[in-house]
């Protein structure tokens, strides 16, 4: 047998795509699965940019390009920056990826050395733990609670920093939650962040997609003096509805910039060619979809609400951003399925709905969290009412 790399002895596959995957077999073999699952828009890419990429592909642009991306992409990142939040950035300043995940991937290659620390706040997107134990790091996990509104106090996170803590990734609008930090908060952490020399990266992937419908905000817009140890990643995949797009982009001091570009040289050199010339067109085109598509997700989010309002033995708070809730479902624990099984964790529970109610979920184990299970509401307005009568059902049939 091969031997396997020590890294790898703990890599898990991705449980959002592990649930996707067993809903979409389902639905293969005839079965209706409403799927409350997967993390993208269930919107179409606008027009516009794909007629921008099509010209590219006419145009025969189609060859090799800059390792770090195409210039015209990064200044328009520089001018969506500039627009959005107010910052100055130079185009040696971005790096784009294929898609935001390979931003926070180069990132931990460059920053961790083995044995490092970074704080990751839970509940966290699934990939932030694996991630940095594959640049073999530790993730140090700092809990919050429902009551807390997800955000822990300032005296846990500073209980879990030691003298291997490097760095914190924030996440705002959050996955899975659908909840944004509070400026507050933001402002508390930038104070940790100075006093003890840590860098940041804020994964800004919702950031526009705010039910406030206010400016995005990140840990730099209250505390401009750290630009020196803030990390932006963002991408065209949640806002644009171009996930399979594979465009997004790391943005931070220029050296680190550099040495992330040549991480990225040595692996997957750059970012499909026609593909930036698409996420180019999407920065400096019309917005009006962008802001069509929050308007739906933000009427969603107050249905959803309103029909798990229902649910009293279901315990979440109403999504601020993304397109996302996090239900606390631990009530139902202890409880026998008509078959006879016991649900003990969020595993057991998202399997129940997906058996019983056809709809499937994301446990919560996942995301650090197993009293919770995550919804998503990238679906139609129809499809979520079935689903909430469905699951309604099914819980009904619990004993």
């Amino acid at each position: 047998m091969i031997k396997r790399a020590d890294r790898v002895k703990t890599l898990k596959p991705s449980a959002t795509l592990a649930v996707d995957a067993k809903a979409k077999a389902l639905i293969k073999q005839g079965v209706e699965v409403i799927n409350l699952s997967i993390g993208e828009p269930d919107f179409d890419t606008p027009s516009y940019i794909k007629e921008a990429c099509k010209k590219a592909l006419d145009e025969g642009f189609t060859k090799y390009v800059p390792s770090q991306g195409i210039l015209s992409l990064r200044e328009a990142i520089c001018e969506t920056l500039k627009k959005d939040y107010g910052f100055d950035y130079s185009p040696e300043e971005v790096l784009v990826t294929s898609g935001a995940k390979q931003a926070i991937f180069n990132l931990l290659l460059a920053l961790v050395n083995p044995g490092d620390e970074v704080l990751v706040l839970s509940p966290y997107w699934v990939s932030y733990p694996p991630m940095i134990e594959i640049a073999q790091g530790i993730p140090v996990i700092v809990s919050s609670t429902l009551e807390e509104k997800f955000e822990p106090s300032l005296e846990k996170i500073e209980k879990a920093i030691s003298p291997k803590t490097v760095g914190i990734i924030l996440n705002s609008p959050s996955n899975p939650t659908g909840l944004i930090y509070s400026e507050n908060f933001l402002k508390g952490v930038a104070e940790l962040v100075k006093k003890y020399q840590l860098w940041v990266l804020t994964d800004d992937i919702y950031d526009k997609l705010r039910f406030d419908f206010n400016p995005p905000q990140n840990i730099l817009s209250v505390a401009r003096e750290l630009k020196d140890r803030v990390f932006i990643v963002n991408g065209v995949s949640k806002t644009y509805a171009m996930t399979g797009w594979r465009v997004g982009w790391l943005v931070g001091p220029r050296e680190i910039i550099k040495i992330c570009t040549d991480i990225q040289g040595q692996s997957t050199s750059h970012a499909t060619s026609f593909a930036q010339k698409a996420a180019e067109a999407a920065l400096r085109g019309p917005q009006e979809e962008v802001e069509k598509m929050c308007k739906i997700f933000a009427q969603r989010a107050k249905l959803v609400s309103e029909l798990f309002k229902n649910f009293p033995e279901i315990e979440f708070i109403p999504p601020e951003g993304a397109f996302y809730f996090f239900a606390r479902v631990s009530s139902f624990y202890g409880r026998q399925t008509p078959d006879g099984k016991k649900i003990k964790n969020s595993i057991d529970f998202a399997e129940f709905l997906l058996d019983y109610a056809r709809v499937a979920v994301v446990p919560g184990e996942a995301f650090g969290n197993d009293e919770f299970v995550r919804f998503s509401f990238a679906n139609s307005e129809k499809n979520l009412e079935k689903a909430y009568f469905r699951i309604k059902k099914a819980l009904n049939k619990l004993s």
